[in-house]
């Protein structure tokens, strides 16, 4: 039997998720992580659950050119589509403003054992692990969906999906501009049970 070391504590790791604070798409600008550096945080992010080892996600890695395409595709779409022209202009700015947007997609595979809702939450984890790994690496970092996560028209004429594809998360990567301010906080006491027998 092999010994197995015991886990070491990392206080540093504790702080930074005790402190992690997304920052607003609105306000990353250049410069942004390189290809090398995008790489290392897609292969931490890939590192998340994954039931099945199905590897039910994929990336799509948006550049400048890429953005301004989808921004000029969201404003087409959503004229189409008659949505409100205040949030189709709010949801273009969102491409139009961005220097790299890593698109995460939502690919489930059939598979018996695992669930396809199993499936959409390791995708969820993916997004937030992408995330963290690049507010850790001291990028700027959000998380963003929209109607255009879901628009059939937009994901296969912007992004190239396949039907049961969808994108769980634009992730925004970047350099900040300013520093949020702190946020309320879930209060643990409402939100935790404690089952004792």
């Amino acid at each position: 039997m092999t010994d197995i070391a015991p886990l070491t504590p990392r206080p540093e790791v504790m702080e930074f998720l005790l402190t992690r604070r997304s920052r607003p798409a609105k306000t990353l600008t250049g410069p942004v992580p390189d290809r090398e550096t995008v790489e290392t945080l897609l292969r931490a992010a890939a590192r998340s659950p994954d039931h099945g080892k199905l590897e039910p996600w994929r990336f799509i890695v948006l550049e400048r050119a890429a953005c301004t395409r989808l921004a000029e595709l969201t404003a087409t779409r959503g004229a189409e589509a008659g949505l409100d022209a205040e949030k189709v202009e709010k949801s273009r700015r969102s491409f139009a403003d961005a220097h790299l947007v890593v698109a995460v997609i939502a690919s489930p595979v059939e598979a018996e054992k695992v669930p396809e809702v199993e499936q959409i939450l390791s995708v969820g984890a993916v997004c937030l692990a992408l995330v963290n790994a690049a507010l850790a690496s001291g990028w700027g970092a959000n998380w963003l969906t929209g109607w255009m996560a879901m628009d059939r028209g937009f994901l296969s004429q912007g992004l190239t999906l396949e039907e049961h594809e969808f994108v769980a998360g634009f992730i925004h990567l970047g350099t900040e501009t300013a520093l949020p301010p702190e946020r309320p906080r879930p209060d643990l006491d409402r939100i935790t049970t404690w089952v004792t027998e």
